[in-house]
């Protein structure tokens, strides 16, 4: 089971389309609409939609707020305002928390997300168990439909998804091992000393200490290690010809 997404009096196709393209980004397709302004199908939703059409021709249609949340036993309302109603605040992040607790009871959930121009009514908030408010900046807090279900999106791919938090992308290479950095390290030990770089003598060990640290702490490829292998020996080279 996945969240209800309850689109409330959308007023242009546009931001119907973009709701859904956010929705298709993070794996959700179950997408309600209450009495939209320009009709229902809209081909400026489909659009803007841009290869998520089959979730909007799944998307169904209801005259009300009422009857699109009827089966639903929690619900949560997106607002950026205090509406003069007392109601429990949460993040997005909290919320969808809470959501995969609630559909793994059984529950359905629904997330309802207000018109363009003033958002959600009093009316439609006084159905919702919370209401959802993303930290924004208070000076401009406005966020248009596709952002909001965008946010809310991903808060509950987050929740779903076990996503690695940082992971290398090789190029047709792989890390170094320890043995060829240490070659490469020897490799510029020996002709750095040739050239007399490591002076006054006495500060000769430490200065080489300092270069195996330097070797060791980067994250060095192989296709690294023959680069910088190559561009000592070109430099080398260079050197003797000059001579």
């Amino acid at each position: 089971m996945q969240p209800v997404f309850v689109l409330v009096r959308p007023q242009m196709g546009e931001n119907i389309g973009a709701a859904a393209r956010a929705m298709a980004n993070f794996g959700l397709s179950n997408m309600r609409i209450v009495s939209p302004r320009d009709g229902w199908p809209n081909p400026k939703a489909v659009a803007m939609a841009s290869g998520a059409g089959r979730l909007l021709d799944n998307a169904q249609v209801f005259d009300t707020t009422a009857d699109a949340i009827a089966d639903c036993a929690m619900v949560y309302a997106t607002t950026a305002r205090a509406r003069g109603l007392t109601k429990r605040i949460v993040t997005p992040e909290q919320a969808m928390g809470e959501t995969v607790v609630a559909l793994g009871e059984g529950k359905r959930v629904a997330i309802l997300f207000g018109p363009e121009r003033a958002g959600l009514e009093n009316d439609d908030i006084a159905r919702a168990n919370a209401n959802i408010s993303v930290p924004v900046d208070p000076d401009f807090a406005s966020l248009n439909l596709g952002q909001c279900a965008l946010l809310t999106a991903y808060e509950w791919r987050r929740q779903t998804f076990d996503a690695t938090p940082e992971r290398m992308d090789f190029a047709k290479t792989e890390f170094a091992s320890a043995i060829e950095v240490e070659k490469l390290a020897q490799h510029y030990e020996d002709r750095l000393d040739e050239a007399g770089f490591y002076f006054p003598e006495h500060k000769a060990p430490g200065m080489k200490q300092t270069m195996r640290n330097l070797w060791s702490r980067m994250p060095l490829t192989r296709a690294d290690v023959q680069l910088f292998h190559g561009v000592l020996r070109q430099m080398v080279r260079w050197k003797e010809r000059g001579d």
